[in-house]
């Protein structure tokens, strides 16, 4: 299905974003300028403007236009439905280390359909509260091909664009459907050194598994979360018998 001219145009914005022609702080091309390269109308890259806000990867500035945000943001594992954007959740976050292969635990391994002793892209990310204290360790694995495919993930820093768009950029794969399995035990010592909490800590534990339309993995998530700021909410219809 080709992409309306509002995507493109969101699409050509993100990746210019993504490749540093526009870094944090820059101002970007007037809606004027947007119409007139695109030949479309101010409506339409208002929308554009939308998705990328959505995206949490641009904010409007008054008499300024819109420009590229300092403060990335990310979500927790889990809850990825189609019409969440980026900034439905997310939060203030930070890069724990550099990313590295190695073998992945018995049960993600499993997901990721991987043979014994094979590895996967480890990277870790600690999801923040406003406050700066920590909210969520999310711990991502992604499979070898993925990671072959996207330099950028083996980066220390966040990626601008966020790793589901640079993922579908670089490789034609985008999720289709998402798996949210969610477990409540005690945290590991390491964990809650990261959450700074004391053990015994309960924590609930979202692993995400996103698959493309082929039902192929393009990532599996475990986020760990102290329970007392864990909570679902579900919103659905009901009718009488």
């Amino acid at each position: 299905m080709p992409k309306l001219k509002y995507e493109e145009i969101a699409d050509s914005l993100r990746a210019r974003i993504a490749d540093g022609e526009f870094g944090s702080g820059d101002v970007l091309p007037s809606g004027r300028d947007l119409c007139e390269q695109w030949s479309v109308s101010r409506a339409t890259v208002i929308k554009a403007m939308d998705v990328l806000r959505g995206d949490g990867l641009v904010a409007a500035r008054q008499g300024q236009g819109f420009h590229v945000l300092t403060t990335p943001l990310a979500r927790p594992a889990g809850r990825r439905r189609a019409d969440a954007t980026r900034v439905t959740g997310g939060h203030p976050f930070r890069r724990l280390g550099k990313p590295v292969h190695e073998t992945p635990p018995d049960r993600v391994a499993r997901i990721l359909d991987l043979a014994a002793g094979v590895s996967a892209l480890r990277r870790d990310r600690l999801v923040l509260l406003d406050d700066g204290a920590p909210l969520s360790l999310v711990t991502a694995w992604f499979p070898a091909d993925i990671a072959a495919a996207c330099p950028k993930l083996t980066q220390a820093g966040p990626i601008a664009e966020g790793t589901t768009h640079y993922v579908a950029r670089q490789t034609g794969r985008s999720p289709a459907r998402g798996t949210d399995l969610t477990k409540v035990r005690l945290a590991t010592s390491a964990e809650a050194e990261q959450l700074r909490r004391e053990l015994p800590l309960a924590v609930a534990v979202v692993l995400h598994v996103a698959h493309d339309k082929d039902g192929r993995v393009l990532v599996a998530e475990e986020g760990v979360t102290p329970s007392d700021l864990w909570e679902l909410t579900d919103n659905y219809p009901m009718s009488h018998g």
